[in-house]
């Protein structure tokens, strides 16, 4: 039997943590920021955890994490 490949996009943008949670960097800081807040901008710095109603499908991408 062959060894299951990792999707390489989902190895750039998923990390596991040593709990378990699937960690993942924030969504809409990237372009159009003209018209959103100062407040909101800093708000979606750093890093969140996977929803646990997707980490089941992040994990089948990541079958070695």
């Amino acid at each position: 039997m062959p060894k299951m490949k990792t999707k390489s996009g989902a190895a750039k943008r998923f990390k596991i943590r040593a709990g378990g949670s699937v960690k993942r960097s924030q969504a809409f800081k990237r372009h159009i920021l003209t018209k959103k807040t100062t407040k909101n901008k800093r708000q979606l710095r750093g890093t969140t955890a996977v929803h646990p109603t997707n980490t089941a499908s992040v994990r089948a991408m990541m079958p070695y994490a």
